[in-house]
């Protein structure tokens, strides 16, 4: 992203949700999305594994992560991801998301890990929120759809699920 005040590029400040120009050394905010993530920088070289468009740098809660704003997917780190849901969990004031099964269609879907492109595992999420959620062993990286994150943090019970591990 370019500075909208001189043009110079900008860069993302690590563990921050703001861009720095070097050049006349200001600040921008970008807009927060509606899964609470801030695109901090450029498409990168990485595609989105179910639309193909080029990931974008992003963070929340200034964590590091790659977003594609067509689906609004992102590519968590899986030590992030679990510090994203501790912490988007004691956010107050977050209404839950209503109890729903996820289809059964989403088990099947095949999508590959943008880092090394090895077929991703997709298998219900063992916490609360009842997503399906796609994960490459390999990286250490997750797959989460749009509002999946927030589904997970807002769910009703924070407590692990064992029987999502069932394939009905």
């Amino acid at each position: 992203m370019n500075c909208p005040n001189c043009g110079a590029p900008m860069r993302h400040e690590p563990g921050q949700e703001f861009l720095v120009c070097d050049s006349c050394r200001s600040i921008h905010h970008p807009e927060v999305n509606a899964d609470g993530i801030v695109v901090t920088g450029s498409p990168t070289g990485r595609l989105c594994p179910l639309c193909r468009l080029p990931l974008s740098e992003a963070a929340i809660l200034g964590q590091s992560l790659l977003h594609c704003p067509n689906c609004r997917g992102s590519l968590i780190a899986s030590e992030t991801f679990l510090f994203l849901v501790a912490h988007l969990r004691l956010k107050p004031g977050e209404k839950p998301f209503p109890p729903r099964q996820f289809e059964q269609a989403e088990l099947s879907r095949a999508i590959d890990c943008p880092l090394c492109s090895r077929r991703m595992d997709t298998h219900p999420y063992a916490g609360p929120g009842n997503i399906v959620i796609d994960n490459c062993p390999g990286c250490s990286v997750n797959w989460i759809d749009s509002q999946e994150l927030r589904r997970v943090a807002a769910a009703p019970d924070s407590s692990p699920n064992p029987g999502a591990w069932k394939i009905p």
